[in-house]
């Protein structure tokens, strides 16, 4: 029993001795570190600038949809959005990503992290228009009798009535929408954008080792993947909690 406990030890010893070598090599040696540093900065921006992209040009696609399901008014514009929703959802995100890049924006010289950020804006926002149109359209129809009744346009009872009940029930699908956009821009490599999922590929290939820098990466994804929950559950309890007053 001694001597195989003293086996464990040793192999312990040499596991944690083996780990700081490796440690070192992937992250301080070169200051390997700031390649992960500068990944995450890309990624943020992306998922930040594309989150607004998607949640604005969603909000309106959605808003076009449920005005003609509503009065059959836009039409036209229903049309293109109906064709627009189809394509993006019909389509990977990371061909959409090399089409913007290597057949339309590059060519004019446009930034790498311009260009992820439209591209991952312009997908989000075919899920995005879809999760606020059912949220409207799960709203019961007599409310928007109700504001008509009231006297209030058909656009102010929207703002004032439909839209505020609407985000409180989608806010849930928005969260897990977010968090699929976070996760969806380590494809950005594709265009040669160093990201967090790159940086951590580069460490890889300068130093022939996989496990840590993809450890690495792995954590820092679930990170921040775990705050937003906490963001979006902080949020849907301030909600409930406005409800009941």
């Amino acid at each position: 029993m001694n001597e195989w406990f003293q086996s464990v030890l040793q192999w312990m010893k040499d596991w944690w001795t083996d780990f700081q070598a490796d440690f070192v090599l992937n992250f301080i040696d070169d200051n390997r570190w700031k390649y992960l540093l500068d990944g995450l900065q890309n990624t943020l921006v992306v998922t930040f600038f594309a989150l607004i992209i998607g949640v604005f040009f969603g909000f309106l696609i959605a808003i076009v949809r449920v005005t003609c399901d509503k009065t059959g008014k836009l039409r036209f514009l229903n049309a293109l959005c109906r064709l627009y929703l189809t394509v993006i959802r019909g389509t990977p995100v990371v061909v959409q990503l090399m089409i913007l890049y290597f057949v339309i924006l590059a060519p004019l010289g446009i930034s790498k992290v311009v260009i992820a950020c439209l591209a991952f804006g312009f997908n989000s926002a075919a899920y995005v228009a879809e999760i606020f149109r059912s949220g409207i359209m799960s709203i019961d129809g007599g409310q928007m009798e109700a504001g008509r009744s009231l006297g209030l346009s058909y656009s102010m009872t929207m703002i004032k009535i439909i839209l505020p009940q609407a985000v409180k029930n989608v806010l849930p699908a928005l969260g897990n929408e977010f968090i699929v956009l976070l996760k969806e821009t380590s494809v950005a490599g594709y265009i040669a954008l160093r990201d967090l999922t790159k940086a951590g590929d580069l460490i890889r290939s300068r130093t022939y080792s996989a496990f840590l820098p993809l450890i690495a990466v792995a954590l820092i994804y679930l990170v921040l993947v775990i705050g937003l929950e906490k963001l979006f559950k902080a949020m849907e309890r301030r909600l409930s909690r406005s409800d009941r007053r």
